[in-house]
């Protein structure tokens, strides 16, 4: 009886200890198989991270190619632009003109007051044959009420007034309703001046086509159709940019022929037209570019554009003044400056008055924005030696 029990015990005991056993390597085998993924897909993981890196290898592979394609393409049209420049140099004189860029579009320059220039009269002369050319003639400010609704024949009457006349020959680019140039007229009319200004050959809505020479030519003859109609009055000169090399070639023209202007005011000037093309941010990506000088700057001159102001600052005899700003970002400061210690030391300027006006680069005025300057009507004034009406 007792040993009956014991193999009943005995077989209990075995039975237990095989189910323990048995769950406990199904625990393992569930352990194992659900191991750090409850998802039945967990299975799989190491092929998926597998193709993964495959997929990413094989984009990385691809897309190398694909990067060398655009490199090639960004050098192949790297080099080829100074050869196109070469090979046709009118495409030189246009990035020096660019008076095909119209800015702001869309708008009426036979209607000046859109612009806020209500006391401003549109009309057209002819220096040549077939060459028609735009012209503004902006009042002094305090005539504003008599000018509405008159015509050209009042306006020319004005010039009988006591007011001095300034003729302003803009830069490059746009028209003479660009706006910067807009709101210089209304600072020189608020001061009581006359204003006079017009689109060169080739620019806003002026037949022909542009050149150094005939920007001169109709800046001469604009000069010349002022002076009829003022008399002894004061006419002074100011130019803008690339207009300052077309303001130095007028006056270097009428003080050889002895018949100077009052003054010339320079804004943003520049010595030479191949100096500024080397300074110019446009360049800056082939500035170190083996035969730089042959590929851009000898087009330049291939197109006969020069606007040499060092060279006529030799044959200069009246007053100047330059302003220029420290953070003008299109013509280098220290074209400016370098100009205005070539007019000190020409001898044709000797007993004239010669200033340079630099404005900080704290104040941000930049290429265009001097016009913004308190300061301005006391310089202008200061230099020109007399009371400005209403400064």
């Amino acid at each position: 009886m007792r040993k009956r029990n014991t193999s009943v015990a005995a077989d209990h005991d075995s039975s237990l200890t095989k189910t323990l056993l048995d769950t406990s390597r199904g625990l393992k085998y569930c352990q194992k198989k659900g191991e750090g993924d409850q998802g039945p897909e967990a299975a799989f993981e190491p092929a998926d991270l597998d193709s993964q890196k495959e997929m990413g290898r094989r984009r990385r592979s691809g897309m190398i190619p694909r990067l060398k394609r655009i490199f090639l393409w960004l050098l192949f049209i790297y080099l080829a632009i100074p050869i196109l420049v070469k090979l046709c140099p009118s495409i030189q004189a246009k990035l020096v003109f660019l008076n095909f860029v119209r800015v702001p579009y869309f708008i009426d320059l036979k209607r000046p007051q859109d612009q806020g220039l209500n006391h401003t009269f549109n009309f057209y002369l002819q220096p040549e044959d077939r060459v028609n050319i735009g012209v503004w003639h902006t009042v002094p400010a305090q005539l504003w009420k008599d000018a509405q609704g008159q015509d050209l024949q009042w306006f020319e009457g004005t010039f009988q007034s006591s007011h001095p006349v300034i003729l302003y020959l803009h830069g490059n680019a746009g028209t003479r309703g660009g706006d910067h140039r807009v709101q210089l007229y209304k600072v020189l009319s608020s001061l009581g001046v006359h204003v006079v200004t017009f689109d060169y050959r080739g620019w806003g809505d002026s037949e022909g086509t542009p050149s150094e020479k005939g920007m001169t030519a109709d800046a001469l003859f604009l000069y010349q159709w002022v002076k009829e109609r003022i008399g002894e009055k004061s006419l002074y000169i100011w130019g803008h940019s690339l207009g300052t090399g077309v303001a130095t070639n007028l006056v270097r023209r009428l003080c050889d022929k002895g018949t100077p202007p009052d003054a010339m005011i320079l804004e943003s000037p520049f010595t030479n037209i191949r100096e500024e093309a080397k300074s110019h941010p446009f360049s800056m990506v082939y500035r170190f570019l083996p035969g730089f000088d042959w590929f851009f700057l000898d087009a330049i001159t291939a197109n006969d554009i020069r606007f040499a102001s060092d060279e006529n600052m030799h044959h200069i005899s009246c007053p100047v003044l330059i302003l220029h700003a420290e953070d003008d970002g299109v013509v280098p400061f220290h074209l400016g400056k370098k100009l205005y210690n070539i007019a000190v030391q020409s001898t044709s300027l000797n007993g004239h008055k010669v200033q340079f006006v630099p404005f900080p680069m704290s104040l941000g005025f930049k290429h265009k924005f001097i016009y913004r300057s308190p300061d301005l009507p006391h310089i202008l004034s200061d230099f020109l030696g007399t009371a400005l009406p209403y400064v």
